[in-house]
């Protein structure tokens, strides 16, 4: 029996799937696969949590801080830093909260940020840095609240926001300035001028052109004083748009302000003039003391010119013109009118007049057709055609026709008849038969109308002449 259960023993393995060579022989080697065992769970665990840490939302964390964190002034420049940090990466710009603060003039940031690398916890976060800019313009506690920034972390499956811890600073009036006045304060002043004149030398209609620099470092532009160019008797002032700017170092750090200010005086009388000198007072931050900067005065001379000319002189114009007086033609006003009456007239006038003009073509044509199937008309073509080569009768006997002479030479009068018989006799002389036709055709005409006019017979003729019998 113990044989056999050895036997069946080796052909039998152990359930553990991870070690399928080992057999339950004896206990050292039931020992060893309960080692293994517990060596691959714990490996197996070890990865569970690694895919579970890899597997988890980043984060996002948000800081504060004030530059300076002490010791603000009235005027001065206050830098609140913002820190949006997280442990992966953004896939986008995060986005800001606005900020208000009564008695402060707040500047948010511009969209340009500084790259940051922290380790917080022993865990390594990157981010950028958001700055606003705060001027307080009178003396007192502020208090900035918590600021909620949303951001989207790389592997985030949504937006993550976080807020920053509340943040307090006081600012006072700097020595030297009254309640009330908003002093300047820097870490540096540049205060220039520059002169233009129109002319030279200056005359009246010329101008002067003042314009006024100024540069403060570790201010803001907005908080920049307004330098005064005041109005002086004699001339005109104009004063141009300013121009604000603040000045950084290309990577998003606020270096300070510029200001540009420019006014135009032009000379309306003849005198000599000063343009005062200006001064500005500001607090030095380096030196902890008010110092004054100032632009000189500006002197100048204006001579009495000839009075300025324009380049197109209306006056002129107007002389050229009659002497400034413009006169219209009655007599051209009269025709115009007339004219348009006229064309009025015709226009109303017009389907009538074009009714009469086609009438009186329908009456000259009928006239034409009229005059050409008379016998007048018939008779002024025979002398051309017995004077053609071969000489023709047909008008003659059209004119018999028309004439109502019929084609009978009977009718026609014994001149005629004798006529015809030369050129159809039996003995027919053409030629001489045709001269005398041609030197007779007025006597032939006129006993051709006597025959026509001669009153007609009660009686009917015995032999009719019937229309159809005319050519």
């Amino acid at each position: 029996m113990n044989r056999v259960a050895a036997i069946a023993s080796r052909l039998t393995p152990t359930r553990d799937l991870f070690a399928p060579k080992i057999f339950c022989r004896s206990e050292p080697a039931r020992d060893g696969a309960r080692l293994i065992t517990a060596t691959l769970l714990t490996l197996l665990t070890s990865c569970l949590f690694t895919i579970h840490a890899s597997a988890a939302e980043p984060q996002l964390k948000i800081q504060a801080h004030l530059q300076p964190a002490e010791g603000a002034m009235v005027g001065g420049l206050v830098e609140l830093q913002v820190d949006v940090l997280t442990d992966t990466w953004f896939t986008r710009a995060a986005t800001l909260p606005e900020l208000k603060l009564d008695g402060a003039l707040v500047t948010p940031p511009d969209g340009q940020a500084q790259h940051l690398n922290q380790t917080i916890d022993g865990q390594s976060f990157s981010g950028l840095r958001y700055s606003y800019l705060i001027t307080p313009n009178v003396a007192r506690s502020f208090d900035i609240p918590a600021l909620t920034v949303s951001a989207t972390p790389g592997q985030a499956t949504t937006a993550l926001s976080a807020q920053s811890q509340p943040l307090h600073f006081s600012a006072v009036q700097p020595p030297g300035f009254e309640p009330g006045e908003t002093p300047l304060v820097a870490s540096g002043l540049r205060f220039s001028q520059t002169v233009s004149n129109s002319a030279t030398p200056l005359k009246i209609g010329d101008s002067i052109t003042r314009q006024l620099i100024l540069q403060a470092d570790g201010a803001l532009a907005m908080a920049l004083p307004v330098p005064p160019l005041s109005d002086v008797a004699g001339l005109s002032r104009y004063l141009k748009t300013p121009q604000v700017m603040r000045l950084d170092d290309g990577r998003g750090n606020v270096l300070g302000g510029q200001r540009i200010d420019a006014a135009t005086y032009r000379i309306d009388k003849p005198g000599a003039y000063a343009l005062p000198a200006i001064e500005v007072k500001w607090w030095d931050v380096k030196a902890q003391q008010i110092r004054t900067t100032q632009v000189p005065v500006v002197t100048f001379e204006a001579v009495a010119g000839s009075a300025p000319k324009p380049v197109f002189s209306v006056t002129e114009d107007l002389k050229q013109l009659n002497h400034n007086n413009l006169h219209f033609s009655t007599r051209w006003l009269l025709w115009l009118a007339l004219l348009a009456v006229c064309i009025g007239t015709g226009y109303w006038l017009r389907p009538a007049l074009m009714r009469a003009r086609r009438q009186w073509q329908a009456r000259k044509q009928a006239r034409r057709l009229a005059w050409e199937q008379s016998p007048d008309f018939a008779w002024q073509q025979i002398n051309p055609q017995l004077q053609a080569h071969p000489t023709q009768l047909s008008a003659l006997y059209l004119w018999l026709r028309r004439s109502r002479l019929g084609l009978q030479l009977v009718s026609a009068g014994p001149r005629l008849q004798g006529l015809l018989r030369g050129l159809y006799g039996r003995d027919p002389q053409t030629a001489q038969t045709l001269d005398q036709l041609r030197e007779s055709l007025t006597t032939l005409h006129s006993q051709a109308e006597q025959k026509a006019h001669k009153p007609a017979s009660a009686l009917r003729p015995l032999n009719p002449v019937h229309e159809r019998d005319f050519p």
